[in-house]
């Protein structure tokens, strides 16, 4: 297999699909625990804050165990890491979803971080079985596997919890969908082979120099519009514009389909551009603007607020493909698990404090000053993103 070009065989696209449906159910366990929130509170009578500790209990573990994943996909390949992550995250929640107790806690840490693999290695995947040219159409289409998981969760988890007896038993989906996906990557999806010289000595970390950290920081900071958009897009319509709860839920989930359409044409575009980082850029005013028009639309004309929310859906998640693009074209081969762990990492850490702190700013003033406020973190992070120091796809491996 290593003397043929993998990058023009029909194959990739199969091992494409194996990894969207990996990450797909790997989303659908750790960002679908928020649609059992109203199910565990009837049931066990938990808090707010006490549910909201089981729904942060995947995220701990995933960013725990991103790096880990990534630095041992760099030294062994993909396949094993990702089937190997899944079989775990499948036991886990298995067990959380049938012997539901004291140990509960511990196993859906222990689930995200297996579905944590997924995160790492998948797109250190794409990187080997696709050409420059494909790389960033093929990184999108990955990327549509977190609005397809949360999809996939709010269409079953509250209505299986609610036909149960009691909620933990709706985790079975997202365990059986894991294990399945297991099974179907070690069928379909065989490692990439490795570039000569791959088992040669360590090239050298790709951070001796800050392009890397500036990637990856202005991704992280783009994540606040995304998250502003996509957590309190539903509220908003409810609270401000008095829209139906059902009403607004269909609004927000068919953004959620027209973005991850958008997150491909982006990808699609930086290989027509030949630049991940130039798009990213733009993207990122655009968010910007989107922001600001929704707080002048706030203030002054209720129906471009909801335009922007419609826009924004698609804009502010159109730039997260390219900034794992980026990320491992610049890290190369050797280092690209390591480097999509961190990536990941300072992703999630980010996305956890968002809905706290925008939701503190907004409760502390309106929508509009809230959004007028996040506008300044796209501003940043196009500032950041280092466009003169990226390579063309020419020069990339």
């Amino acid at each position: 297999m290593a003397d043929v070009d993998v990058t023009r065989s029909p194959r990739r696209w199969v091992v494409l699909g194996a990894g969207v449906l990996a990450q797909t159910a790997a989303c659908s366990f750790v960002y679908g625990m928020p649609f059992l929130v109203p199910l565990l509170r009837d049931a066990g009578g938990l808090s707010l804050a006490g549910a909201g500790t089981y729904v942060g209990a995947p995220t701990a573990g995933l960013l725990l165990t991103l790096i880990a994943w990534g630095a041992v996909a760099d030294r062994t390949g993909e396949r094993g890491v990702i089937a190997a992550g899944l079989a775990v995250c499948a036991a886990a929640v298995a067990g959380a979803a049938l012997f539901p107790g004291p140990a509960t806690l511990v196993l859906l840490v222990l689930g995200g971080a297996g579905a944590a693999s997924v995160f790492a290695a998948s797109g250190r995947m794409v990187m080997g079985w696709f050409g420059p040219h494909e790389r960033g159409t093929a990184m999108g289409v990955r990327q549509t596997a977190q609005p397809l998981g949360v999809a996939l969760a709010g269409l079953t988890l509250p209505t299986l919890g609610a036909a149960a007896a009691g909620p933990w038993r709706a985790l079975l989906l997202p365990a059986v969908a894991c294990l399945v996906a297991a099974v179907l990557v070690l069928l379909l999806a065989p490692d990439p082979p490795r570039p000569a010289g791959a088992g040669g000595p360590d090239p050298g970390s790709p951070y001796r120099t800050p392009v890397l950290w500036r990637v990856h920081g202005a991704s992280a900071l783009l994540v606040v519009p995304q998250f502003a958009v996509a957590a309190f897009g539903t509220e908003y319509l409810v609270r401000e514009q008095g829209w139906g709860v059902a009403a607004a839920g269909a609004f927000v989930a068919a953004g959620q389909v027209v973005g991850a359409a958008g997150r491909i044409g982006a990808g699609w575009w930086s290989d027509r551009a030949g630049s991940r980082l130039r798009p990213m850029r733009l993207i990122a005013v655009a968010a910007a603007v989107v922001l600001l028009v929704f707080a002048l639309g706030d203030a002054v004309a209720g129906w471009l607020a909801v335009t922007m929310l419609a826009v924004g859906a698609v804009v502010t998640v159109a730039d997260n493909g390219l900034g794992f693009t980026a990320t491992a074209e610049l890290a190369g081969r050797a280092w690209s698990g390591r480097a999509l762990g961190i990536q990941n990492t300072g992703q999630n850490a980010l996305a956890s404090a968002v809905p706290v702190t925008l939701g503190a700013l907004i409760g502390a003033s309106s929508y509009g000053v809230g959004f007028a406020l996040a506008a300044v973190t796209p501003l940043a992070a196009a500032l950041l993103t280092p466009v003169r120091d990226e390579p063309t796809t020419r020069s990339v491996p």
